[in-house]
């Protein structure tokens, strides 16, 4: 049970396994060797592949195994990669020959054991386990089978990718694409070797590799039609999402087009002309981005993606000119009842906030404080946080300054300070993060003092004495 004794005492603390993963994007392009060389190739050659073939270890820290009997004092240890050392009862010619006890079927069980493990730790987001469970298959050498070594390598490349070493997760994956052509699961590794390329900013590899998924579908058996359909359709839309990811929007809008003219979800099929009009927006076809908008809000109005929609929509409309639809589209996000996205309130909110602050913004630099007004009073009733709301209070006290509206101003500006107050401050001190607003405030209600006093001083000067004169005498 060598196998799995190491696992299982490796998985509690062999934290000087993992490797950094620092290496350049232009990595990718490395040769594949520096992480999965010819010994992967040859996973049943006469040696086992040592860990480091597979992991580049940071040290030469070893885990030591205790003997599951007693063993002499003098006894050599058998070293099975620089990494990992196990005790052993006798020399012997062969590391991976099969001992008495070590039948076929006990290895089996043992390597399966092994790749349960890592599937296990990686469900748990450990990748450090998980990536020792793996390694520890691949040093098996020609004690595990080709399907055995295949699912290791899957395994440990998946564990790359979801701890964001993407240069080791796309290594392997190209190598396991290379010794295994025919492959059932090919279309699932073109995939994932896709999406990893597409992070690393490697846009046109990723499209390729996405392309492959498509042709790679063509030549598996008939069985498992459907399957391969739903991965043709998704690489499809990781090519729409890669154009546009990369800034090719016409690209983006043409795929997404298409998709939607095929048999999808229901929530695919959303997504797709979503960002169909999202890819007309940012290409400068605004017109027909508001069509689309409109379109897709009226059949799918609580969608996950309808609040930035609905953002689009109302930024699109503001620079179109056409300045009172622009209004109501925000006001139509900013008074969408709550209780209606319930299933996903932090997006909505976030957009209603976003919207309606940069809407207000633009409306106010431009001169037009009663939208202005409306908009922020809006945000207002949406409520939050202190350090979201009081900058949204400072910024209604400022239009109704402009307005002359300056009683309504001063208590404004008065809430403001009250509740600046405890319990946001220590020991009857404003919180840090909230000074500059107290400061802001301050500043605010001198200057209306100071307004209020000159006007009326300005009212004393230009007014007539109203004191009566004497008749002058014949």
């Amino acid at each position: 049970m060598k196998l799995l004794l190491l696992a299982c005492v490796g998985l509690s603390g062999a934290t000087a396994l993992l490797a950094s993963d620092h290496e350049p994007v232009a990595a990718v392009t490395a040769p594949v060797a520096d992480v999965a060389p010819a010994a992967i190739a040859s996973a049943h050659d006469a040696a086992a592949i040592p860990v480091e073939s597979v992991v580049a270890q940071p040290s030469q820290a070893t885990v030591a195994l205790a003997p599951t009997h007693t063993t002499p004092a003098a006894t050599p240890a058998v070293t099975l990669s620089p990494a990992v050392t196990l005790p052993a009862t006798a020399p012997t010619a062969d590391a991976h020959a099969p001992t008495h006890a070590e039948t076929p079927a006990a290895i089996a069980a043992e390597i399966n054991s092994l790749l349960n493990i890592g599937a296990t730790k990686a469900e748990k987001r450990d990748w450090e386990s998980a990536h020792l469970a793996y390694t520890q298959v691949l040093a098996a050498g020609r004690r595990a089978s080709d399907e055995q070594i295949r699912d290791a390598l899957l395994g440990l490349a998946r564990v790359y990718r979801s701890d964001n070493r993407l240069t080791k997760a796309c290594a392997i994956y190209e190598r396991y694409i290379k010794d295994n052509p025919g492959d059932a699961r090919l279309p699932v590794v073109y995939l994932e070797l896709g999406r990893c390329l597409r992070a690393l900013g490697a846009h046109r590899l990723a499209t390729a590799r996405f392309y492959s998924v498509l042709n790679s579908t063509l030549k598996l058996p008939g069985d498992g039609a459907d399957s391969y359909r739903q991965l043709a359709r998704t690489a499809q839309f990781e090519i729409a999402e890669t154009y546009f990811q990369s800034g090719d929007y016409d690209q983006a809008w043409r795929f997404y087009s298409r998709l939607r003219l095929l048999d999808l979800a229901p929530v695919d099929r959303a997504r797709a002309a979503f960002k169909s009009a999202y890819a007309l927006n940012l290409k400068g076809d605004l017109e027909k981005s508001v069509t689309q908008l409109r379109g897709y809000l009226s059949l799918y109005p609580q969608n996950e993606d309808a609040p930035e929609a609905r953002h689009l929509l109302s930024l699109a409309l503001r620079r179109l000119g056409r300045t009172q639809e622009s209004l109501a589209a925000a006001l139509d996000l900013l008074k969408t009842e709550q209780a209606k996205t319930a299933a996903d309130s932090k997006t909505w909110v976030y957009w209603q906030r976003r919207t309606g602050n940069q809407l207000a913004n633009e409306f106010y630099e431009q001169g037009d404080i009663t939208t202005a007004l409306t908009i922020y009073q809006c945000l207002r009733d949406i409520g939050g946080p202190p350090d979201w709301l009081l900058p949204v209070h400072y910024q209604i006290g400022l239009c109704q300054e402009r307005l002359n509206q300056t009683v309504l101003a001063r208590n404004t500006y008065q809430g403001i300070l009250d509740s600046l107050r405890s319990p946001l401050a220590d020991n009857g001190k404003i919180a840090p993060a909230l000074q500059d607003i107290a400061s802001m405030v301050n500043w605010r209600l001198k200057h209306l003092d100071w307004v209020e006093s000159t006007e009326k001083r300005l009212l004393l000067f230009t007014t007539p004495s109203s004191a009566p004169t004497l008749a002058a005498q014949p």
